[in-house]
């Protein structure tokens, strides 16, 4: 493949194996909500939402795992989730799907500068606008020009920062301390982390599996990914590292529980700051601020590059035939207006993570089931994942209205899951109607 393409950018050099595998997606699910969720997660649901985070993101990944494989060797010659929806569905639920997809791609870009822009305002004494200006300038770099090839480059450094984070950090930092000593000051000042009990938790941690799962089976460069590893690998790979992502919110929880052992804090993004402050060496801070921006840039870039190539190959391309030179022409046009747009929406917006992550719950429930039609069953119909992921949507919002939110995230899913069910359940019959009248047809002839 030449690197001067088009595809190229999409699709990188080479299939991936086993470990460079592992190494892209976590480089893609190791983002800034995983650090900044961490210390609200703990605040909130206590010990229990801190490790809870952890399993559904992990758990998330080793089932996407199942579908992946079925993905990579029924879908062969792909590049983009796009090009499934293209072959699979009329124009219309190809278009439905395609504004669903883009409408999420740019809130998880949105999440990820979201996640920057609270970090340097945390971090660093410089005005908002400049650091970000920085932050998106990099983003433009990597994920905007430099295609998968680059994010692959990036994806190697993040990932040797986030095992130097959470392995050295703390390990030097309970060393110092004690781990003795660091439970009794959060048993002292924080007794309430401990709850095992807490019901909260446990709707927070079913309802965030159904989500990340959602978030999963639609993510772009995630499926993007599915296409460049190599499909005999491709589910060893995500169960990998669906067990490696696990250990990752654990490290950083227990990072937080250091930062709040024996001391009171001021609120949740303060976390950070005094995880910083009790830091002795300047090298682990400075290893932990790389980590967290390098994580961020990575997962961004990520999702940048994957909204490129869905623009240009899936939208732009289906109106008309464009020659390689203008696939690189409206992908950087795209790309500078989005960035110009982030860099605004983030100066004056402030959301906090969680609320960031819930934010589409509806609709990601509402998906699960639709695509697992889309990539399990055979021939076109459009009318089954369209109507299960409208409905369930739009059942799960207006339930919100008399149940709770974790509740109605579950509505969108059983909605979702039972129109699908319905339509399976009419196909069987039909097949099986349809195998009873040939039978009945050849036992006519012979007679």
């Amino acid at each position: 493949m030449k690197k001067k393409s088009f595809d190229f950018y999409i699709q990188g050099a080479v299939q991936l194996g086993i470990a460079f595998g592992v190494v892209s997606l976590l480089a893609r699910w190791i983002t800034g909500n995983t650090i900044l969720s961490s210390p609200e997660t703990l605040i909130q649901y206590g010990l229990i939402g801190g490790i809870g985070y952890a399993f559904m993101g992990g758990l998330a990944l080793i089932l996407f795992g199942f579908v992946a494989r079925k993905i990579s060797y029924t879908f062969l010659g792909k590049m983009t989730i796009g090009d499934v929806l293209k072959q699979k569905l009329n124009p219309f639920g190809y278009w439905y799907m395609m504004a669903l997809l883009i409408s999420m791609s740019i809130y998880t870009l949105f999440i990820q500068v979201m996640g920057a822009g609270l970090l340097l305002h945390i971090l660093f004494p410089v005005p908002l606008f400049i650091g970000m200006s920085i932050f998106l300038f990099f983003l433009f770099l990597i994920g905007g020009i430099g295609g998968l090839y680059r994010i692959h480059q990036l994806a190697g450094i993040s990932v040797i920062l986030v095992f130097g984070t959470i392995i050295l950090i703390p390990v030097y930092s309970y060393m110092q301390e004690g781990v003795t000593v660091i439970f009794e000051g959060i048993r002292l000042y924080h007794p309430y982390l401990l709850f095992t009990t807490n019901k909260e938790s446990l709707w927070f941690i079913s309802t965030g599996l159904l989500i990340f799962f959602g978030q999963m089976i639609t993510d772009r460069a995630t499926w993007q990914r599915v296409f460049v590893i190599k499909k005999e690998k491709v589910k060893m790979v995500f169960i990998l590292t669906g067990l490696i992502w696990f250990t990752v919110p654990i490290a950083i929880t227990s990072l937080f529980l250091l930062a709040i052992s024996g001391r009171s804090f001021d609120n949740i993004y303060s976390l950070i700051f005094e995880l910083i402050n009790i830091l002795e060496s300047n090298m682990l801070i400075f290893v932990f601020i790389l980590f967290c921006f390098a994580a961020i840039l990575s997962a961004a870039s990520s999702e940048l590059h994957a909204l490129n190539s869905l623009f240009v190959r899936n939208i732009v391309g289906e109106f008309k035939s464009l020659t390689n030179h203008q696939k690189f022409k409206y992908k950087n046009i795209f790309s500078l207006v989005l960035i110009s747009m982030l860099l605004i929406t983030a100066i004056v917006l402030t959301p906090y993570p969680l609320e960031l992550l819930f934010f589409f719950g509806h609709v990601y429930s509402s998906m699960i089931f639709a695509m697992l039609y889309i990539v399990f069953s055979k021939g076109k119909d459009t009318l089954p994942p369209v109507l299960s992921s409208f409905i369930g949507a739009v059942g799960g919002l207006v339930a919100t209205s008399f149940t709770s939110y974790f509740e109605s995230i579950w509505v969108s899913f059983f909605l979702s899951a039972i129109i699908i069910s319905l339509f399976v359940l009419k196909n069987l019959l039909q097949h099986h109607s349809r195998s009873r009248r040939n039978l009945e047809d050849s036992s006519h002839d012979a007679h």
